[in-house]
């Protein structure tokens, strides 16, 4: 087990059902938090203010978690190949492709402007640390990357000693995202929390999730496999907690403790799909977290684009579409409850979208002559 980092990958990798599914609840959880009916919300599904993490602030790190593990199955069989520039240009194809659909999705705002456009994002970043994980992987030894995320993790948190100062304006990231950008191009004005610093402790999420998809592909023994994971998840919520004493918990800025103690969670809600999923087959209950899963990046830019175009038409002076919705669907319910009421149906909707887009395209494959 101490040496799993050594080890070569097995031969044959199946596809992990419960690493869909875990994808599928982010999801779930995303569209949740990003689809309040009106101004309110209950404060577990909003994100911190400063310091702190709640359940809202867990989908992100999740998402770079996920993408970390899900790259190891991608390409652990494509190490040492024989024509890396054309793995390479296949990696940096897809990470220009994600950075592209998250400038496009900045493009429509209700009042664009090419001088005030925001560069950084969600998928910017996803991007971003999918393809300098992707690159790690395939050129470093497992031994590396470890040392890597410990570096990054240590590095980040010496320059906050060096500048401890940890308010909004002031922070050493808000300072290099000012230095390199204007304001009218941050999403904050006075900094981005997607921006460019704080983007180097986001790989090292990335690469945390690398790590355990190595461990994944190596072991074979499914107790040991489970075991590890919760070892893992264990170690990395009390270095995390300890951590954050000193350098607390932040999602703007990424914190080093911040992302132990995400990855820590991460791990381990990883471990117990795995074992109710993978060992203990319980499966009746996970097609809707599939179908979310397998179809993550879609969701995401569907779900985005749509409430963008709600939260632009409006049908009265300070009522628009979404505002409106919720008002007649769930106007009887308390503000905070039809709020609620209205992200559940919302998330439930694009479900059946999804759903219903997978049938078609499975009846279309099927046709005489078709490929897809």
């Amino acid at each position: 087990m101490v040496t799993w980092f050594m080890m070569d990958p097995l031969s044959k990798v199946s596809r992990l059902i419960s690493l869909d599914v875990f994808r599928g609840l982010t999801v779930f959880l995303m569209i949740l938090v990003n689809s309040p009916g009106n101004n309110v919300a209950y404060t577990w599904l909003e994100h911190s203010a400063w310091n702190g993490c709640t359940l809202a602030d867990l989908v992100f790190p999740f998402f770079l978690f996920i993408v970390g593990v899900s790259l190891v199955f991608g390409l652990y069989k494509n190490r040492g190949s024989k024509r890396p520039a054309l793995l390479i240009f296949k990696i940096l194809k897809r990470t220009l492709f994600i950075f592209s659909l998250g400038l496009l999705l900045n493009f429509y705002s209700a009042h664009f402007e090419w001088e005030q456009i925001r560069y950084f994002g969600v998928l910017q970043r996803i991007a971003v640390c999918y393809g300098a994980a992707a690159l790690l992987f395939l050129t470093c030894t497992m031994r590396t990357q470890i040392i890597i995320t410990g570096g990054i993790l240590l590095t980040y948190w010496l320059i906050y000693l060096l500048f401890p100062d940890l308010t909004l304006a002031n922070n050493p990231a808000a300072y290099v995202d000012r230095w390199f950008f204007s304001s009218q191009h941050l999403y904050g004005k006075v900094y981005d929390p997607e921006g460019i610093l704080s983007t180097l402790p986001a790989l090292a999420t990335t690469l945390i999730g690398v790590c355990i998809g190595y461990w994944l592909i190596c072991i074979t023994n499914e107790k040991d496999k489970l075991t590890g994971l919760v070892l893992f998840g264990v170690c990395q919520l009390v270095l995390g907690w300890l951590w954050s004493f000193s350098f607390p918990f932040n999602k703007a800025l990424w914190t080093s403790s911040y992302v132990l103690w995400t990855a820590g969670m991460a791990t381990l809600l990883l471990a117990t799909l795995y074992w109710l999923i993978e060992i203990k087959s319980w499966r009746f209950w996970t097609a809707g977290f599939i179908l979310l899963g397998t179809n993550a990046m879609l969701a995401y830019v569907l779900h985005v684009f749509f409430l963008k175009l709600q939260s632009r038409i409006y049908l009265y002076p300070d009522v628009n579409l979404k505002n409106h919705l919720t008002n007649q669907l769930f106007g009887w319910a308390s503000p905070l409850n039809a709020s609620l009421f209205y992200a559940l149906s919302y998330t439930v909707f694009w479900i059946i979208v999804l759903s219903t887009y997978i049938q078609i395209k499975v009846g279309w494959c099927r046709q005489p002559y078709k490929r897809c």
